[in-house]
């Protein structure tokens, strides 16, 4: 069999090939945008392969299949988001993201809540993993043992497709969770590999003795050391297989063409269904090299890439979301409108807790001026927490500028967040804690961390400024379902066993009611913070210089503020200034001397005078319409 070839001579024998199948013109004009740069990709991939040239041949006939399936429905709004192809930049994005079963009980719950979605303005809705997976513990559902079957506890995939067309029908786009980094060890491509078929056997990485596994173990790292050390996982059989996480995630190998192909099929399957955004989970991880820490290689930016060439052909409106909790160098090198249109912005959520904690806002000053740029029609997705750990991800490099050594900060956030540090605010707990290395990652709420839990005068002044940095500095908000109504931490988790060794469950609580019967009461902790922070909402939605990324750091020559412009038309700008101190503090009027005196405070709706200085409150957000000089 003929390997992929360098030239066009491919290329032109599968559209050739698709012309005379008569193939829906949309579909071919798609092929004919998006398959040269698919071939190249591939033979950077697989050109070494004999199967190659064949590969890429099934592929786009997959995909050509998968596009004659797409509703109707789907199609325009492909039509429709090629239009305006920056959809997801507006002011008036805004994302929520939960567990079904415990935020709702099941898909059919998750319909029930449209109305409230609506009321909070969501536009963009990720449902954590839904997918079938193994009994006990799968890792939050991480572990997928089909790509095509709900977990029938949470519905059907015939209820998914409809709940994502009337999500679609109320302006929310579906987001779900592609693990496709690994798979369950119950998923069927695993058992018959295990088993040895012919078809299935190369999908995974299974070595018969520990020759190569202790090769590379020698520069990959443990991620979940609590579980199993290492990289691999020893079968009954003896054999051992790749696991980066859980004993029983088995990582696919990409180097094989037809993992290519069937994930490109599973996540084409998804996108039929009305899913809109695929959040690309593990991205790091996807290509292993001996010799390498097998994360962020450079086939793992390619296979993105051929990926995405593949979905605009077939799905062209679907986007891909970024999951990638590394360097902040490595961050960035995954966000494209050729690889990945969305990225969760992982510096600025953990830079965020951390200047709350020092009372500094130094860091994540230097990070929105160094770290925050994006190439164009692409987009951060700013949360203050999600379902996983946090971890202390920002740039030793960075850190040192400011007199910060990484590795005793680190040590320092760990103590702190779990109220090992005197006067501490917070209630976290620790996940994955090494005692070998130190190594720890932090969980709990937005309410417990910033200190609500725990009574601190300044708890709710908290959450609303992580919010607040959030829902301003650009792209989509991401709001943890409950935390708008304080949820708390929930140390049930601890008497499941199936939970009970994974302490990231303490901030997957189920649905709050209480919180949610109290979010009109603003005698409660859920009603103060849920008008404070629909509020903060309503203003981002009528406010357009929150829209897109453009942000200008505003250096408020005080060590606790983080200050920031968002320009828009006209000389119109919005500063934002968060104060991180315990105490109100003072920006001179020389420092505001570049702007228009009067301003408006668009949060309390009122005229501010700017000649004389500014007073921002403890841990207060202001949010000023002004005009630049």
């Amino acid at each position: 069999m003929p390997h992929l070839s360098a030239g066009p001579d491919d290329v032109s024998a599968i559209l050739s090939r698709l012309t005379a199948a008569r193939a829906d013109r949309d579909f071919i004009a798609g092929v004919e945008l998006h398959l040269p740069r698919l071939h190249d990709l591939f033979l950077r991939l697989y050109g070494d392969r004999p199967d190659g040239r064949e590969r890429l041949a099934s592929v786009v006939d997959l995909a050509h299949r998968s596009w004659d399936a797409r509703p109707a429905g789907l199609k325009a709004l492909d039509r429709e988001r090629a239009s305006a192809p920056d959809w997801f930049e507006s002011e008036r994005m805004l994302g929520g993201v939960c567990y079904v079963d415990r935020y709702a009980g099941g898909l059919h719950g998750i319909r029930e809540s449209i109305p409230y979605f609506r009321e909070l303005g969501l536009t963009y809705l990720h449902l954590m993993p839904l997918f079938e997976s193994p009994e006990g513990n799968s890792d939050g559902g991480y572990a997928v043992s089909s790509y095509r079957r709900v977990n029938p506890a949470l519905g059907t995939m015939e209820e998914l497709t409809e709940l994502a067309a009337e999500l679609r029908r109320a302006g929310i786009s579906l987001v779900v969770d592609f693990i496709f980094n690994h798979t369950s060890n119950e998923h069927e491509w695993a058992q018959k590999a295990v088993a040895g078929d012919a078809g299935c056997e190369d999908f995974y990485l299974i070595f018969p003795d520990r020759a190569l596994p202790d090769a590379y173990e020698r520069t990959t790292r443990e991620i979940f050391p609590d579980d199993h050390p290492g990289s691999f996982v020893q079968l009954p059989d003896g054999r051992w297989i790749w696991a980066t996480f859980y004993h029983f995630q088995w990582d696919l190998n990409y180097a094989n063409p037809a993992v290519f192909e069937a994930m490109a099929g599973e996540m084409l399957f998804l996108a039929n269904r009305g899913v809109e955004i695929l959040r690309m989970d593990a991205v790091a991880f996807i290509w292993k090299r001996l010799g390498t820490a097998c994360e962020s290689l450079p086939e793992a930016h390619l296979l993105l890439q051929a990926f995405n060439a593949v979905l605009r052909m077939a799905a062209p409106s679907l986007l891909f979301k970024s999951e990638a909790i590394v360097h902040p160098d490595e961050v960035i090198s995954y966000i494209s409108p050729e690889e990945c249109q969305l990225s969760y912005n992982p510096l600025q959520m953990a830079l965020t807790w951390e200047a709350l904690a020092t009372r500094d806002g130094r860091l994540l000053q230097q990070a929105l001026e160094r770290r925050h740029a994006l190439p164009d029609a692409t987009a951060w997705v700013n949360y203050v927490r999600s379902h996983d750990d946090i971890g202390w991800t920002f740039a030793d490099e960075d850190a040192a500028e400011l007199g910060v050594q990484g590795y005793p900060h680190r040590r320092f956030l760990n103590d702190f967040y779990v109220g090992r540090v005197e006067g501490s605010f917070s209630r976290g707990v620790p996940f994955q804690e090494n005692p070998r290395t130190g190594d720890a990652r932090i969980a709990g709420t937005t309410a417990s961390l910033a200190g609500i839990e725990a009574g601190d005068a300044g708890g709710e002044d908290r959450v609303i400024l992580a919010h607040a940095l959030a829902l301003s500095t650009g792209g989509i908000p991401l709001l943890y379902l409950g935390d708008e109504v304080a949820q708390l931490n929930d140390y049930s988790y601890r008497r499941n066993r199936a939970e009970a060794g994974d302490s990231r469950w303490v901030h997957r609580p189920h649905r709050p009611e209480q919180n949610y019967a109290d979010r009109a009461d603003a005698t409660t902790p859920a009603g103060r913070v849920f008008a404070r922070l629909t509020r903060l909402i309503e203003v981002r939605r009528s406010t357009p210089e929150l829209a897109g990324n453009d942000l200008i750091a505003f250096d408020a020559h005080v060590d606790s503020v983080v200050a920031f412009l968002r320009p828009g038309e006209a000389g119109a700008a919005v500063l934002v200034i968060a104060n991180v101190a315990d105490h109100a503090v003072e920006i001179d009027a020389l420092t505001l001397s570049g702007l228009d005196p009067d301003a408006v405070d668009l949060i309390a709706n009122e005229s501010v005078a700017l000649a004389g200085g500014l007073t921002a409150p403890a841990h207060g957000v202001l949010w000023l319409r002004v005009g630049m000089r």
